[in-house]
């Protein structure tokens, strides 16, 4: 299980039974963490996947550009949590890739909810996956889910992304929109990336360092993910943790749990010219300032609340034998 994960006890699903749960992106930073907490509990997992790993692999196959899936591999379960989608900083925005990051998300999750909304045995519960990118940017002003939406690609994404749900709201299934922030971890995602140059002493912050950054750890996307399987919560839910920070902020923690110097700012021409003026904006420059109202609201026990708290429990490391 990856760091951070494992030594966090989010014990949100009803512990009597077995619990059979339905994932899309199992093999992911998200999926895969969240994979093994189910299965550490006892809960039987049942990953949605293009091809099986073995033919003994319990597996729903799919194919969400043909629009086929396996509907009675799903017969019976009790939660979906769909997480598949093309890698938002994967590559460029071409045109090309700009289509299929919209497309992987919006043809896979009707996929998935007009299948479950035809089943007999319906699932109680849909997590579906969207992104704190619908609030595009908000300069210094916090927003929590009833926030305007921005009028950019991202928010145009997450837009459709959650309206291709419709079908399995209108069969009675309780869906929560996780609108995920930033994921801290050190086995994937933006940290992961900043990781090697900090620990060099060569990190420093991007262009102003100005813009705020909405995070969340690991461990606490999914504890998030599993107190929404068994809470009765719907709509929005923002999985950030309640004290965002400006990335100048995570600059100067990361450099001081990490014991480096942080003297070295990123222009921001470098990351335009290297990833594309619009992705860069997107990724490391947009001002996003979001908090998780409905999880605050009903004393979500985030583990990790501060950023300090965050890093310093995400990149410690068992000491040497």
């Amino acid at each position: 299980m990856p760091d951070g994960v494992q030594s966090v006890a989010h014990k949100s699903l009803v512990q009597e039974l077995p619990l059979k749960i339905a994932i899309t992106g199992a093999t992911g930073l998200i999926g895969s963490a969240l994979s093994a907490s189910l299965s550490a509990d006892g809960h039987d997992v049942v990953p949605i996947v293009r091809r099986p790993v073995s033919p003994s692999e319990n597996a729903v196959t799919w194919n969400p550009e043909a629009g086929t899936i396996d509907a009675a591999g799903l017969e019976g379960v009790d939660g979906v949590v769909h997480l598949a989608g093309a890698g938002i900083g994967d590559k460029r925005w071409s045109e090309d890739y700009k289509r299929i990051v919209l497309e992987s998300r919006t043809r896979g999750t009707d996929l998935i909810a007009r299948t479950i909304a035809g089943l007999d045995r319906k699932p109680a519960v849909l997590i579906s996956g969207s992104a704190i990118g619908i609030y595009g940017e908000t300069g210094d002003n916090a927003v929590a889910e009833d926030g305007a939406h921005a009028k950019d690609f991202l928010a145009s994404v997450c837009e459709e992304w959650e309206a291709a749900a419709a079908p399995a709201v209108d069969a009675g299934i309780r869906v929560a929109y996780l609108r995920t922030g930033i994921v801290l971890s050190p086995d994937g995602g933006a940290l992961a990336k900043l990781l090697p140059l900090f620990k060099l002493g060569l990190g420093g912050r991007m262009g102003s360092g100005r813009q705020w950054w909405s995070w969340i750890t690991l461990a606490d996307e999914i504890g998030v993910i599993r107190w929404l399987l068994d809470n009765d919560v719907s709509g929005p839910v923002n999985a950030t943790a309640p004290n965002p920070c400006t990335n100048r902020e995570l600059t100067k923690v990361l450099g001081e749990v990490l014991h480096r110097p942080t003297l070295f700012p990123v222009p921001s021409f470098g990351p335009k010219l290297l990833l594309g003026a619009e992705l860069a904006d997107a990724l490391l420059f947009t001002s996003s300032r979001v908090l998780p109202g409905v999880l605050s609201a009903r004393d979500f026990p985030f583990a990790h609340p501060t950023l300090e708290v965050a890093l310093r429990a995400i990149l410690a490391r068992p000491a040497a034998a």
